[in-house]
């Protein structure tokens, strides 16, 4: 369902944001993001004299390269456009990602590392819709591909023929679609299901 209809306005600022996901032939991945913040009005800079309307005020790209583990291996940043003369130098500071997980405490990481004047305040932004664009890469196609292709074992249930057994699913409790309660869970994963007949059954179990 779209949005209602809006008060009468002018448009003044937009952000694009676009990620894209690859696989590479050596077995990592590239996440590649690109971000740009354009005006809909001409404007002075002191750096750059008038910015024309449409044309980037901020243009940035990042490229993480990632193993299976979502360890960064290999991160490297570009700035295309800014508002100061300083802001493309700060790129190089982005190698300092090497080693870090997309995980539990990322972003902890990432303002150890280049928070504040230590980064851009854009491209570590751009970082955050990354990480997520690589969940959905690394697990959402490539564990099921290799799944697929019998590289990694299938996910068993607890109550299996051979007794195996496997962790809680990450997903759950991330999102109101996942609630450990909810119709997505009971189906998906109905060991996991916390919903109210499920809470009858342990009861009447206990």
């Amino acid at each position: 369902m779209p949005l209602s209809p809006p008060a009468p306005r002018r448009h003044y600022h937009t952000r694009r944001i676009e990620c894209h996901g690859y696989h590479r032939d050596d077995g990592l991945w590239d996440i590649e993001g690109h971000m740009t913040d354009v005006k809909s009005y001409s404007f002075e800079n002191a750096h750059r004299g008038e910015v024309e309307a449409g044309t980037p005020v901020h243009e940035m790209w990042l490229r993480l390269t990632l193993d299976d583990g979502f360890e960064i291996k290999a991160a490297e940043a570009s700035t295309e456009h800014g508002p100061y003369d300083a802001c493309p130098a700060i790129a190089p500071a982005y190698a300092k990602l090497v080693g870090v997980r997309i995980g539990p405490g990322f972003r902890k990481a990432v303002r150890d590392r280049v928070g504040g004047t230590a980064g851009c305040t854009h491209l570590t932004e751009l970082l955050y819709p990354m990480a997520t664009v690589a969940f959905q890469t690394i697990v959402g196609s490539g564990e099921r591909a290799r799944r697929d292709a019998g590289l990694a074992p299938k996910d068993r249930s607890p109550g299996a023929a051979d007794g195996a057994s496997r962790a809680k699913p990450g997903l759950i409790d991330t999102c109101h679609a996942y609630r450990a309660d909810g119709p997505v869970v009971r189906r998906e994963w109905p060991d996991f299901f916390k919903g109210a007949e499920a809470r009858r059954a342990e009861t009447n179990r206990g």
